[in-house]
């Protein structure tokens, strides 16, 4: 006998499709055809779960949003060092990343920017938490003097979140021909080192020598 599936379990799976889809074909080209094909249904069928494309799309936008807030509270609720805490922060953003390939396909399409300001919208509002996080460890970290104490975290954030903006771009028009964690381990380090290097003392220091 055939179990009926619910309509959540249903509308995961349709998600689940949909980002698959968005990978491999680009978000643009997804079709409620192409996703009813993937999940065995009919497109009516897709549109008994979601009535409009675009409910599709900040659905997608919200099991992103889940997936990001789970593990940016696990690298953000620790004992470690301000420090320490960006790095697990980027580290774990940079793996989702690696994992979920359509995320930066998404982040540049068509559909996001022109087509759906619920989409966009859904996006601005994870990208404006996570700048938030990373800008109070910077805060903290300058307090203590692991960074340099004339920051401004708002714009030391926005460079450290832009590393990995800039690094999926490159790691997706590549070919995803590198590892997309451990480059950017490498380079937030070198980009850490610059924050930190220069502190008021050490400027000083180096001005009467």
């Amino acid at each position: 006998m055939r179990i009926r599936k619910s309509a959540e379990t249903r509308k995961a799976e349709i998600i689940d499709a949909t980002l698959r889809l968005a990978d491999k074909l680009g978000p643009d080209r997804v079709t409620t055809e192409t996703i009813a094909d993937a999940v065995g249904l009919t497109q009516p069928g897709i549109f008994r779960h979601f009535p409009k494309k675009q409910d599709l799309w900040e659905a997608v936008a919200a099991r992103v949003g889940t997936m990001m807030e789970a593990r940016w509270k696990k690298a953000h609720n620790s004992d470690a060092l301000a420090m320490d805490r960006i790095r697990a922060l980027i580290g774990a953003q940079l793996r989702l990343i690696q994992s979920t390939p359509a995320i930066p396909a998404i982040l540049f399409s068509r559909e996001l920017h022109t087509k759906n300001k619920g989409l966009r919208t859904a996006f601005f509002g994870l990208m404006s938490r996570f700048h938030r996080l990373i800008a109070g460890l910077v805060t903290q970290a300058c307090a203590v003097g692991e960074l340099r104490d004339d920051l401004d975290p708002d714009d030391a954030a926005y460079l450290i979140i832009g590393l990995v903006q800039g690094l999926a771009v490159r790691w997706s028009i590549s070919g995803r021909n590198f590892d997309l964690t451990k480059e950017g381990n490498r380079l937030l380090e070198l980009q850490l080192k610059g924050l930190a290097f220069g502190r008021a003392g050490a400027d000083g220091e180096r001005g009467a020598s």
